[in-house]
């Protein structure tokens, strides 16, 4: 006898892998999903998403590809907790010297103005992140689109009683779209949506971003329980109080990512980024995506 214990109730069957085993795993994930309401769902990933940011902060090395108008980078990054290590390979499809991007990481790794700078950057944008994903079960009204028994997808609409109260919010809120979230660990896997209608400031003479901009965030689990943004698509214009030109636009993808140990240091990360090769493509096969890779060895 296999005994599953989910949510506190113990479930028995008769052997791994049986069709009996197979059907009381599936009522009771299906069982789960009645009882809770689209709503209830998106609250609980939400607090799991807030929960899993605050507690984890394991050090990831990836590489990057950051398309914006003007400013578009390709990049090996490595994480530590005293700043993030970057390898700059192109900037605005222009590729740099071995010896130039050498330069740029060792005085980061100097620089320590520069990365406090950072990470209060990063601390800012993880706030504001947080207040969005807080937004998720009071802004929209959701309803389930379908389950497979390991995914669920909802649909999400602005909820018209909803009072918004920053213009990040008012912006978040006028949008439209679906949300993918793991039954199981209950994190949100993908987030896409569209405005559905101009989002004006001042009546419009302060500026207005116009309907059908749009944004797609995927998220994957690299090792068990440790997830990442892996891709964000963001394409929102308009225009500004003198016609300036505001929203934004930007394709930034994560890709062969690597776990770094707990404690790395700037001049181990430093290393790590400056042993990839200029390509990611260059790297064996079995090297791509390791997402239960074991940490770098330390270099002394």
């Amino acid at each position: 006898m296999l005994f599953f214990r989910h949510d506190g109730v113990a479930v028995r069957f008769a052997r791994p892998g049986s069709f009996a085993g197979i059907l009381i795993c599936s009522m009771v994930w299906q069982q789960q999903l009645v009882a809770q309401t689209p709503r209830e769902m998106v609250q609980r990933a939400a607090a799991t998403e807030i929960n899993a940011s605050r507690a984890d902060h394991t050090p990831w090395l990836y590489h990057q590809v950051d398309k914006q108008p003007g400013n578009s980078v390709r990049q090996w990054v490595a994480e530590t907790h005293e700043g993030d290590v970057k390898r700059v390979l192109e900037k605005n499809g222009v590729a740099t010297s071995r010896e130039q991007q050498q330069r740029e990481i060792d005085k980061f790794v100097h620089d320590e103005e520069g990365r406090a700078k950072q990470r209060k950057a990063g601390q800012h944008d993880g706030d504001e992140a947080e207040t969005m994903v807080r937004l998720l079960p009071d802004a929209f009204v959701w309803k389930v689109a379908s389950t497979d028994g390991k995914i669920t997808t909802l649909n999400f609409e602005p909820d018209p009683n909803y009072k918004a109260t920053s213009y990040e919010a008012r912006v978040f809120a006028a949008m439209a779209g679906e949300m993918k979230i793991d039954n199981q660990q209950h994190r949100i896997a993908a987030l896409k949506g569209r405005l559905i209608h101009d989002v004006t400031f001042g009546y419009g003479l302060f500026g207005r971003l116009k309907e059908g901009g749009s944004f797609e965030m995927k998220r994957d689990e690299l090792a068990p329980g440790k997830w990442q943004i892996t891709s964000t698509h963001v394409h929102i214009v308009g225009k500004a109080l003198f016609f300036k030109s505001i929203g934004e636009e930007e394709d930034d993808v994560h890709t062969d990512f690597q776990r770094e140990p707990e404690d790395v240091t700037l001049q181990q990360a430093a290393a790590s980024v400056m042993s990839k090769p200029e390509n990611p493509q260059q790297q064996p096969a079995n090297a791509q995506q390791q997402a239960e890779a074991k940490p770098s060895p330390r270099k002394p």
